[in-house]
């Protein structure tokens, strides 16, 4: 309101980008592409380059929500490039991180790989944020081992977990680890379920409830990896039911085509 007041386009571009993320993590798919949509148009009609940036990444952002990766790697880059002209550090290791979601989802680890080394280097390099470097490394770790690498330091990525001091990256990390612990061989699978239903209490308790899908998918996979085709249908059954009042369109297609095969 205050920038509507002053006239100031790229304020209000701005502050509907924030509205845009947060309406994203907390769910409402929806009115986070509504607002990031706002926000690039009238980034581009203010012509200023800092809220262009963000603009073109949060809509990024919002297209992984909805599931559409083609779209969302296309404003992602874009947002990107504008980044790396004003040295926007900071937008640019969310770029890089959603690219590295996206990449992953897509089972293309080596360019998710990629994605988190930039992420943490632009972090490093600016001494900033350790609680987001440190869920990165364990992103890059998740990476390492669906590419078959196993030389994974679990003891520090446990340590990276414990010291997360961002409530929004409680529930990814634990299920970043989830994930690795149930790749990484046949001997971790218990320990893969404590992180994962650690993932499903933080997201619940934090209110991420487009990541909590995501848990309950993960867990659906851990029962399929253990014979339960029972529990691996019901968890992800809730990661539909969860998803699809997110307006996570696309990833409800893409479980339900997956729950079609577990009989």
């Amino acid at each position: 309101e205050m920038s509507m007041a002053a006239h100031s386009l790229w304020g209000v571009s701005a502050m509907k980008t924030f509205l845009s993320y947060v309406s994203l993590l907390r769910g409402n798919i929806h009115l986070g592409y509504k607002a990031s949509d706002e926000a690039m148009q009238m980034a581009e009609d203010s012509g200023d380059i800092f809220s262009k940036s963000m603009a073109y990444i949060t809509h990024g952002f919002s297209y992984i929500g909805r599931g559409f990766f083609t779209e969302a790697e296309k404003y992602l880059l874009k947002g990107i490039n504008f980044c790396e002209r004003i040295n926007l550090f900071i937008w640019n290791t969310f770029a890089h991180d959603f690219l590295g979601e996206m990449y992953f989802q897509l089972r293309e680890y080596e360019k998710c790989r990629s994605c988190y080394e930039k992420a943490i280097g632009f972090l490093e390099q600016a001494e900033f944020g350790p609680s987001r470097v440190n869920y990165l490394r364990i992103g890059l770790a998740t990476a390492k081992v669906m590419r078959n690498e196993r030389d994974i330091d679990l003891k520090s990525l446990y340590g990276y977990a414990q010291e997360n001091k961002i409530r929004e990256l409680d529930g990814p990390t634990r299920r970043f680890i989830g994930q690795i612990l149930l790749n990484i061989d046949h001997q971790h699978l218990s320990e893969a379920e404590d992180w994962i239903q650690k993932a499903i209490e933080a997201d619940q308790r934090n209110g991420m409830m487009f990541h909590l899908g995501k848990d309950y998918a993960l867990y659906a996979e851990l029962f399929k990896r253990k014979g339960d085709r029972l529990k691996a249908r019901k968890n992800l059954g809730r990661a539909i039911e969860i998803l699809k009042e997110c307006g996570a369109d696309g990833w409800v297609e893409k479980y339900q085509k997956e729950l079609a095969l577990i009989s």
